[in-house]
């Protein structure tokens, strides 16, 4: 019997209730009543038997095996129909492999004529537009050929009297042969003065350049002028420097030797006390032979053994006489 209060809440499956201790009493109550009851058709009828179900699937198990020999007998039929279309189409592509093939060359074999042709096509192209070039100074040659040809009669219908001058100036000359020779010393005449025209304008190039060259130097020789005078300055310069550094040198070695010569006048004069000293001491012992100028250093230590026994003897007299004074010791000492 159908639930009066059907479950609203489901679990993943969908056919459990997730509220159990509701459910118990939810479906106690759906069972007391009678509302929502439901009687399934033919509740009462016995049913097949089972004899009678073994008769229709017996049936049915014949006829299944009737339709599977007929679906092989087709399958088989089929196979070979297979066979016979799958034969006939490697045929088929075969014939079409070779029909590619050719219809390929063919393509390629136009692709290389459309080629040829159009290098052919533009080979003619260019020759026809060299050619049209070639007709159209052939046209403008053969027009200037005409405008040449009437400037050439009107030119021979001007000159026509000057030809009868001409042969008349050779008839009543001696010099001119024929019209001809007149001609031809006129050209040569026309040609050297041509050739002198030439010539002179070739020689005032050649003078120009001269000048122009001669210009150059000059400009080169002011610019080494200019340079060597600016040396030359510098020089000067350097000269005048030199010279008062020089000067400035002269006076201060001229106070060094003046030094120098003050100082050795000193020593000698030194050395001459010393050496006078020397003989005074030697004297007063009585001792005439005297050693050399320039042996200081046993002149110097006689003058200092002479000097300690003075001081010594000074230093006696004061000692026994008290009352005698320095210099008055001093005095009796050196006599």
């Amino acid at each position: 019997m159908p639930r009066v209060k059907p479950t609203k809440k489901l679990d993943v499956l969908g056919n459990l209730d997730l509220r159990p201790e509701d459910a118990v009493g939810d479906y106690i109550s759906s069972k007391q009543q009678n509302k929502f009851f439901v009687i399934p058709p033919n509740s009462d009828s016995a049913g097949d038997s089972i004899e009678l179900i073994y008769v229709n699937n017996l049936r049915e198990h014949e006829a299944m095996l009737k339709l599977q020999e007929e679906m092989l007998t087709s399958a088989k039929r089929q196979t070979k129909l297979n066979s016979a279309r799958v034969r006939n189409m490697y045929k088929i592509q075969e014939r079409l492999r070779r029909r590619f093939i050719e219809v390929n060359s063919f393509i390629k074999d136009c692709a290389d004529k459309k080629r040829v042709a159009e290098k052919t096509a533009q080979a003619e192209t260019l020759n026809h537009k060299e050619l049209g070039e070639g007709i159209e100074s052939f046209k403008d040659s053969i027009g200037e050929l005409k405008a040449f040809r009437e400037a050439l009669k009107a030119t021979v219908q001007e000159f026509q009297p000057y030809e009868k001058v001409l042969d008349e100036v050779v008839k009543v000359s001696d010099i001119f042969v024929s019209p001809k020779d007149c001609t031809d010393r006129c050209d040569a005449l026309m040609l050297a003065q041509v050739e002198i025209n030439k010539l002179e304008h070739q020689k005032l190039q050649d003078i120009e350049n001269m000048r122009q060259r001669m210009v150059q130097i000059t400009n080169d020789a002011a610019l080494t002028v200019l340079g060597l005078k600016n040396d030359l300055a510098k020089l000067e310069r350097s000269y005048n420097e030199s010279r008062v550094q020089c000067l400035r040198w002269e006076k201060i070695l001229a106070k060094t030797k003046d030094a120098i010569n003050n100082n050795y006048m000193d020593k000698e004069r030194t050395i001459d006390a010393i050496t006078n000293l020397h003989r005074i001491l030697l004297r007063r012992r009585d001792v005439h032979s005297f050693p050399a100028r320039g042996d200081l250093d046993k002149v110097l230590d006689a003058i200092m053994g002479e000097v300690e026994i003075l001081t010594g003897v000074v230093k006696e007299i004061e000692s026994s006489d008290p009352s005698i004074k320095h210099e008055e010791a001093r005095d009796k000492s050196l006599c």
